[in-house]
């Protein structure tokens, strides 16, 4: 379970960066940027929950904090019961995070890459070896397993930065945006995995702006604009109140609604 509570992230910038940056629901009075603003959701084992918002809403960085890569200006974020910020190390045993901004060892080979990541979470040769064949099977991945990382396409790359995301089955997985920029065949991929997450009773968040993603995989989600939540619910009490005839023209309404 993944519980955040009244979230803030405040970010000081520079006397440059804060003539560049207006707009009183972005800001506080001394001119820092609230990347995040009293964000506050609950995400259920056995469910997938979406975080929707435009470019620059505080979708990553709230993904951010709850895979403690960040550290919140304020409020709490507890994962799988333990808190993020106090005790990061519990949580990391029991995460996994997926971004497109981690970069991979382009001198390894996939297998080397993702026995790397599995030797740093303790696990041995034996679970490994057998984590590491479902998943390269599940992701098509037995053909470029020994070939180096720097040769290899984005999709394939993005396979392999899944498989380290997941070599340590996971109880809690995060999953910022996992489809952008990748071929179909990937992006279908990636959809079943984030599925037998959920068949497996994972905790799953994801972030998107693709709304055939969210009619397909949702449980739960919030739609986050500025920082702060404009909706939160199951995917079923989002379709009753929609005043639109599609999810994206209901996605606009909110975002429009926000800015009168």
């Amino acid at each position: 379970m993944i519980e955040v509570t009244d979230l803030w992230k405040t970010f000081k910038l520079s006397r440059e960066q804060k003539k560049q940056t207006n707009g009183p629901t972005t800001t506080r009075r001394n001119g820092n940027v609230d990347a995040v603003a009293g964000v506050s959701f609950t995400c259920q084992p056995g469910r997938i929950f979406s975080l929707l918002g435009p470019n620059g809403a505080g979708k990553t960085t709230t993904l951010r904090m709850i895979a403690t890569l960040l550290k919140p200006t304020s409020g709490s974020i507890k994962v799988a019961g333990y808190d993020a910020v106090k005790s990061p190390r519990e949580v990391q045993r029991r995460l996994g995070f997926l971004t497109g901004s981690t970069k991979l060892y382009d001198r390894l080979n996939p297998n080397e890459l993702v026995k790397y990541y599995a030797d740093l979470h303790g696990m041995d040769n034996d679970t490994f070896a057998k984590r590491r064949d479902e998943l390269f099977t599940l992701l098509d991945m037995h053909e470029f397993a020994k070939r180096r990382i720097g040769k290899l396409s984005s999709g394939m790359k993005q396979k392999v930065s899944i498989v380290r995301t997941m070599i340590h089955d996971p109880e809690i997985v995060v999953f910022d945006e996992p489809t952008v920029g990748l071929d179909v065949v990937t992006a279908k991929n990636i959809i079943e995995l984030i599925r037998a997450c959920k068949q497996q009773g994972k905790t799953v968040i994801f972030s998107t702006h693709i709304m055939g993603e969210v009619s397909l995989l949702s449980d739960d989600l919030a739609i986050i604009h500025n920082g702060r939540v404009i909706f939160s619910g199951s995917y079923d009490e989002f379709r009753g109140q929609m005043q639109r005839e599609s999810l994206e023209e209901e996605f606009i309404r909110l975002l429009e609604g926000v800015r009168q």
